[in-house]
């Protein structure tokens, strides 16, 4: 096999250049003894919550926690059914799922978010909340949807997991329903060194639920108020994120000034996601869409560059899905997205270069 020139990701190179901040935290957590829900996660909370322009920002165990935990406090649960797309990563409609409700999927559109023009005609009587995700960084288009979700009366929450720091009309996501669940994993813009995640909301008797429902519905030390689950953001966790969250608005830019590099090289010979004029995109993933995908992929992994897709297979045709019964077919738009997305590197520490053997490499395949 030949040698990687350009890896996916590469998690060491980031961590060469904030070692010393983080091993410095990381022994602060240490003499401190405070190992769990402390001053650090307190600290990056409070961070996270301005930073999202909210009022309340509340850290868990991980991104579908965050899903899991909104969904339980609002009281969504069997017999309800919840609006959202089939071709994110598994973990929205299984969230929906682990409440009991019933996912409801509605196709995505050509921004691979979910299709506003689609999403009446898949409310009924049993709809609780419609679940759009900001697929990619990108966020969904939240004017059309917040005017769904007043009409019907239904709570919108957003899936943010891929869009911390994005933003739509100028405004953060994650600050436009209810509330707003981001997923904190190593491969997120703002990555924590495992399994992590954080709630945003306006509404401070949902947050309040919500500080109980994380931590076994405990009000205190020794009263419960009810039986609820153990989901907590880890204190050490949340010291290297009080790290990360000072260098979070250059990692953007630079994602940011590598997708409009993608973006001018290669728009000429295939479909690259472009911002809309309202929209201020974090580019998690640079998803191309592109003729010959696969063989496309084999080249580039010979030439040494490794690329990945999100995702092969949508929820509504994975085994876990075959009770809702729907079938191949149902979902037009996303199964077509589905044959040709690519996702193209694109990390912060990425040097001119390894871009530039990228968008050659492409450019040779085509022509």
């Amino acid at each position: 096999m030949n040698k990687i020139l350009v890896k996916y990701i590469n998690f060491p190179l980031q961590y060469k250049k904030i070692k010393k901040e983080l091993l410095g935290t990381i022994e602060n957590v240490f003499e401190s003894g405070n190992f769990v829900l402390g001053p650090e996660v307190e600290k990056f909370e409070k961070n996270f919550a301005k930073s999202c322009q909210t009022k309340y920002a509340l850290g868990v165990g991980d991104g579908t926690s965050a899903l899991f935990l909104v969904m339980k406090a609002l009281g969504i649960g069997t017999g309800d059914e919840v609006i959202t797309v089939p071709n994110s990563f598994i973990a929205t409609a299984g969230a929906i799922a682990a409440t009991g409700a019933k996912p409801v999927f509605v196709d995505a559109d050509d921004d691979y978010n979910i299709n506003p023009r689609l999403i009446e005609e898949a409310i009924t009587k049993k709809t609780k909340a419609i679940l759009p995700v900001h697929l990619t960084g990108r966020p969904a288009n939240l004017d059309k949807i917040l005017e769904i979700s007043d009409k019907n009366k239904i709570y919108l929450i957003e899936d943010a997991a891929q869009a911390v720091g994005a933003k739509y009309n100028g405004k953060k996501v994650g600050s436009f329903g209810i509330a707003g669940c981001f997923s904190l994993h190593p491969l997120k813009n703002l990555n924590a060194y495992g399994d992590s995640g954080i709630i945003t909301t306006q509404d401070k008797q949902l947050y309040e639920n919500l500080k109980k429902m994380r931590n076994h519905g405990l009000k205190n030390r020794d009263e419960c108020d009810f039986f609820a689950f153990n989901s907590r953001l880890d204190e050490l966790q949340a010291a290297m994120l009080n790290v990360k969250m000072k260098y979070l608005d250059k990692w953007t830019k630079r994602k940011r000034e590598i997708a409009s590099f993608y973006q001018k090289k290669l728009s000429d010979i295939i479909k690259v996601p472009l911002d809309k004029p309202n929209e201020e995109a974090v580019y998690h993933t640079f998803i191309i869409q592109a003729n010959k995908r696969d063989d496309l992929q084999k080249f580039l992994l010979q030439k040494g560059i490794e690329t990945k897709i999100h995702y092969p297979i949508p929820i509504h045709l994975q085994k876990a899905a075959q009770y809702l019964g729907y079938k191949k077919g149902d979902f037009p738009k996303t199964e077509e997205q589905t044959k040709k997305i690519l996702s193209l590197p694109i990390y912060p520490e990425l040097k001119k270069e390894q871009l530039e053997l990228v968008v050659n490499e492409i450019r040779k395949f085509y022509s």
